[in-house]
């Protein structure tokens, strides 16, 4: 039992190391995006490092509200708070959408109504800053990656494949700003509304996977198969007469009925 614990330990402490470095570094990211896209005149840039924040709020609030749904049972929530981490990633979830919507639509409008001829093409500050965070997402994708497999993680691999987004998010504001730079100054903004999908994306998913839990999805057949298996191998078991199960993050809870 001391060996588990110790494991589940290390394991914790690998976790939380990875996922602050990974704050760390969106952070420094997006703060220097946001001002590479403002000196240098690039809406895509400055939707890339929304799309970078977008990670750091995303594993600030979860933190938050995981936080907050491990507080103890009380008189007035006797089944405990687990489902408050699910109201923190709604609250998540609309403020990303409505930004991504924010960011498109302002791009599309510059499309629209921009006069081509007087249309700016972004700074070169804009591109170095394009080339950077590509580089440094994928490396911090294959370095979630790593640690992910090493403790067999997958909210870790989920942020993983956050980090290469995020560099594909990168390689679209490159392409935009480039294209910008050498002529298409429209593809600036074209790029930046692009980018605005990735971002409501990412919303959608959080939304989705909130609602999941708080409408108790069922446990896939599998699972429900082998729990039926195990509890009909019971000494005393005649038969098994209802398998109810629900999902709440890496949790499963189970309902019995057995003669």
């Amino acid at each position: 039992m001391g060996k588990q614990t110790a494991h589940a330990a290390i394991e914790e402490s690998i976790a939380v190391r990875v996922s602050v470095n990974s704050i760390i570094v969106n952070v420094v990211l997006s703060v220097a995006k946001f001002a590479a896209g403002i000196i240098a005149g690039s809406g895509a840039m400055i939707s890339d490092a929304v799309h970078s924040a977008s990670d750091v709020f995303s594993t600030v609030v979860v933190m938050i509200g995981v936080k907050m749904a491990g507080k103890q049972s009380d008189v007035r929530h006797q089944y405990g708070h687990e489902r408050l981490e699910c109201v923190a990633s709604l609250i998540l979830a609309i403020a990303l959408a409505a930004t991504g919507i924010g960011i498109g639509y302002s791009g599309i409008i510059k499309i629209i109504d921009a006069d081509y001829q007087a249309l700016e093409a972004p700074g070169l500050l804009a591109l170095f800053a394009a080339v950077v965070s590509i580089i440094v997402k994928e490396a911090m994708y294959w370095y979630t990656k790593a640690a992910a497999k090493q403790i067999n993680s997958g909210a870790l691999m989920a942020d993983a494949w956050h980090h290469r987004s995020d560099a594909m998010s990168s390689v679209g504001s490159f392409i935009g700003i480039l294209g910008a730079r050498i002529g298409y100054p429209v593809l600036d903004p074209a790029a930046g509304a692009v980018i605005c999908i990735f971002i409501v994306k990412a919303a959608v998913s959080i939304f989705r996977d909130a609602i999941c839990k708080m409408t108790d999805v069922a446990c896939d057949e599998k699972t429900v198969r082998q729990i039926y298996r195990i509890a009909i191998e019971q000494k005393g078991v005649i038969a098994v007469d209802d398998v109810k199960t629900r999902m709440f993050g890496n949790k499963k809870y189970v309902d019995l009925e057995i003669s």
